[in-house]
């Protein structure tokens, strides 16, 4: 009965120690050079859902005189046996003095309750320095000349002569190209004013400089047939610039156009007077022939004529064969150039990472 309970009381022990928080800390060195740096590990043995406090480290904050934390991590946290888990942290330290420094144990609060790590020593020492034979000390040794080898450079000096040869192509492709006049159809749009919007203008013109009330008759005259002969030229398709009275009288009889026949046979008359025959006509008679002038436009012009000419130009079969080699060529000129440059970014790039 007595070995049962003894039995039972250190099962005891060992689950209640068992389930206790425990903290660890150790060292990735413990001997560094001035200037280096080691990990220092810090383990927290506890049961899941339990809080834990770390206590406060800042970087560049000295963890005792003359050892200094450079970073510290977050913490990792990995499951252990028996419903516990282990959480770690590291903390980056370095030191600057020669000595051996005891570095005490993190306080770290778990539920409240503080639990206190193990002492550690560090080491800090400095490198050996012969101060008695400074001639043993020799300065840094220069760049060594690696020896040549085809076998780096054939890949490059192929890929270059192909550029090269590229480069040759595009030069040809490119005088071939300049030297054949390029064919660019060009659409000529010629605007046009109707006759009749012509014949107006110059009457509108004599008016405004006012040669009907001018004692130049024979001016008044010849600027006002010859406006009316350029309208009937262009309105009825005769030449009525090269004929007489009644020539025109009878082209426009013989086109079929009644329209105020007489009248304009009257004015055309007048002005042969005037020009001819030294007639003064009076002022109200210029006037009026003035006036049967623009009626007679007005009654026999034609609307909704065009106002503008789109000319085409033809391309014989010869010159869209021709183009079509032009357009040929440029196709060439793109994709060589675009092949060189990207051969010449490859030899670029090879040449900077040797």
């Amino acid at each position: 009965m007595k070995r049962i309970v003894n039995i039972l009381l250190l099962l005891t022990i060992a689950v209640i120690a068992h389930g206790q928080v425990s903290v660890k800390q150790e060292l990735d060195s413990v001997a560094i050079l001035i200037g280096e740096q080691t990990d220092m590990k810090v383990k927290v043995l506890l049961p899941k859902g339990k809080q834990i406090v770390w206590p406060e480290l800042k970087e560049r904050q000295y963890l005792v005189p003359g050892v200094e934390i450079i970073s510290v991590t977050a913490a990792d946290s990995v499951p252990a046996d028996d419903n516990m888990v282990e959480v770690t942290r590291r903390v980056k330290l370095t030191s600057f003095d020669e000595s051996l420094y005891a570095i005490p144990g993190m306080a770290v609060k778990v539920d409240g309750k503080e639990y206190q790590g193990n002492t550690l020593a560090l080491k800090v020492i400095t490198m050996d320095v012969d101060t008695l034979h400074p001639n043993q000390f020799f300065p840094p040794k220069d760049v060594q000349d690696n020896p040549f080898s085809w076998a780096e450079w054939k890949g490059l000096l192929g890929w270059s002569m192909v550029m090269v040869l590229l480069l040759a192509v595009l030069y040809y492709l490119y005088i071939r190209l300049k030297q054949n006049k390029p064919i660019i159809s060009r659409i000529r749009i010629i605007k046009h004013v109707p006759a009749h919007q012509k014949a107006l203008t110059a009457i509108e013109k004599i008016k405004q400089e006012k040669i009907v009330y001018s004692e130049d008759q024979k001016t008044y005259y010849t600027l006002l047939t010859d406006a009316l002969r350029q309208y009937i030229f262009e309105r009825f398709g005769f030449n009525a610039m090269e004929m007489t009275t009644g020539e025109i009288i009878d082209n426009l009889q013989a086109a079929d156009d009644k329209v105020m026949i007489s009248e304009l046979k009257d004015l055309f008359s007048t002005a042969d007077l005037v020009k001819f025959a030294k007639y003064s006509a009076l002022a109200n008679e210029n006037d009026l022939n003035l006036v049967n002038a623009i009626r007679f436009i007005d009654d026999t012009k034609i609307e909704g004529q065009p106002t503008e000419e789109r000319i085409v130009p033809q391309i014989t079969s010869d010159e869209k064969r021709r183009n079509a080699d032009r357009q040929l060529t440029k196709l060439l000129i793109a994709v060589l150039t675009v092949a060189a440059a990207a051969i010449f970014i490859y030899i670029i790039t090879s040449l900077y990472q040797m």
